[in-house]
C-alpha cells in the first residue's frame, strides 16, 4: 500500500471529500503525520474507528526504524537506520554543551565518487523520499531529549548522500521539517552541504528556504580538486564561485567552506593561497575539518603545524575559520566515515 505520507494536504482533502467527509478531516490527519510525527493510523483518535479503518484499506505508514545504535565515548550517537524497503542510512546525534545537532542522510549510498569519503564507496542505490529524511530529523529530537534532556537545536544535511542530487525531496523535508504545521524548527539551524552543483545552489537560493549553504570544497586548485572529487571535473571553480555570488545577492546569508587537510596532498602554501583567492571573491568563513581515516592509506591527516600554517595565515588575510574537531570517530560516525560498516 501507498503511504499516506506521500499525499499533500490538498491531496488529503480531496481523498477525505471522496470519501463523504469534511475537508478538516484533512488538516487533522496531517498534523498527526507530521506535527506529531504519529505512525500508526489507528492511534489518530481525534478520527472514528470505522473512518481510521478505511484510510487503513487503502494507506499505510512506513516509518524508519533504528536498526543499531552506537554510543561514542564522547557522547556522540550514531544510528544505523532501517528503511521499509530494508535498505539502511546512517544518522548521527553530535551533542555540545550548548546545542544537540542532527547529521542526516538523504540518500541511500552516494551519486559523486569523493576519493576521501567511505560513504561514496558505496553504490547509490536510491533517493530517500521526504518522510525517511523528516523521520531521522524526529528520531533524533526524540534521542536529544531522551539522553540529554533537551530538544534537538540543529540539523545539518552531512549524512551520506548529495543533498543536490535529491533536491526535490530535501527542499519538501525542509519545509515539513519548519512549517509550524509540521515540526516547527528554524531553517536557521539548518545548513545543507554540497559537494557543489552550480545549477542545483542557484535553484536553492531562489527556493527562499533561508537554510544556511556549505560547500565542500577541500581544494582551491582546479587540477588538485578534480583529484579529490574526481566528479567536480563537469563544474568549474569559475561555476561554482559564481553560484555562489548568486547565493549571497539573493539570500545574504553567508557560505562556509569545509575544508580538510591532508598530509602532502593540500597542506603546502599555495593551497592555502589558493583557498585565500577563492574566499576574498565571496562574504565566506572556512570550516577546517579534522580528517577521520577510512582505511585506504591514501589520505592521511595532516601535522598540527599543517593546520596552524592554514589558520594563522586565514586569519591574517581577515578570513573567518573555525576548526571542526572529529566526533564520533571510534564508531565510524564522523565525517566522511558513514558507510553502514555496523551492519557487516
Amino acid at each position: 500500500m501507498k503511504d499516506i505520507r506521500t499525499l499533500s494536504l490538498d491531496q488529503l482533502k480531496e481523498y477525505f471529500v471522496s470519501l463523504g467527509e469534511k475537508p478538516f478531516r484533512a488538516k487533522q490527519v496531517y498534523d498527526w503525520l507530521w506535527s506529531k510525527n504519529l505512525h500508526s493510523i489507528d492511534e489518530m483518535t481525534n478520527l472514528s474507528k470505522p473512518l481510521r479503518e478505511r484510510i487503513s484499506e487503502e494507506y499505510t505508514i512506513n516509518p524508519v526504524s533504528v536498526d543499531l545504535l552506537q554510543k561514542s565515548t564522547d557522547g556522540t550517537i550514531k544510528n544505523g537506520v532501517k528503511l521499509h524497503d530494508g535498505l539502511l542510512v546512517e544518522s548521527v546525534l553530535i551533542p555540545t554543551e550548548t546545542r544537540t545537532t542532527a547529521c542526516v542522510s538523504s540518500q541511500v549510498g552516494c551519486s559523486l565518487n569523493c576519493e576521501f569519503c567511505a560513504t561514496a564507496k558505496l553504490k547509490r542505490m536510491r533517493n530517500l523520499e521526504v518522510a525517511e529524511i523528516v523521520d531521522q530529523v524526529a528520531l533524533i529530537d526524540s534521542q536529544s531529549r531522551m539522553y540529554f534532556d533537551r530538544p534537538l537545536s540543529n540539523i545539518v544535511f552531512m549524512g551520506m548522500g548529495e543533498p543536490m542530487m535529491n533536491y526535490k525531496n530535501v527542499v519538501e523535508a525542509i519545509r515539513k521539517i519548519t512549517q509550524p504545521e509540521g515540526l516547527g524548527m528554524s531553517p536557521r539551524r539548518i545548513t545543507v552541504s554540497t559537494s557543489g552543483i552550480p545549477k542545483m545552489i542557484k535553484m536553492l537560493a531562489d527556493d527562499e528556504l533561508r537554510v544556511k549553504l556549505a560547500l565542500s570544497l577541500h581544494s582551491a586548485i582546479e587540477a588538485k580538486r578534480n583529484e579529490i572529487m574526481p566528479f567536480s571535473d563537469k563544474f568549474p571553480l569559475t561555476d561554482i564561485m559564481e553560484s555562489l555570488q548568486y547565493w549571497y545577492q539573493k539570500t545574504g546569508s553567508v557560505i562556509t567552506f569545509e575544508y580538510c587537510v591532508w598530509k602532502g596532498i593540500n597542506d603546502g602554501d599555495e593551497d592555502i593561497k589558493a583557498l585565500i583567492k577563492y574566499c576574498k571573491q565571496v562574504p565566506s568563513k572556512v570550516n577546517l575539518i579534522q580528517y577521520n581515516p577510512i582505511g585506504d592509506g591514501k589520505y592521511d591527516q595532516c601535522n598540527k603545524q599543517a593546520e596552524e600554517n592554514y589558520i594563522r595565515q586565514l586569519e591574517n588575510a581577515g578570513i573567518t575559520v573555525m576548526v571542526r574537531r572529529s566526533r564520533g570517530g571510534d564508531i565510524d560516525a564522523a565525517c566522511g566515515q558513514l558507510a553502514n560498516k555496523s551492519t557487516d
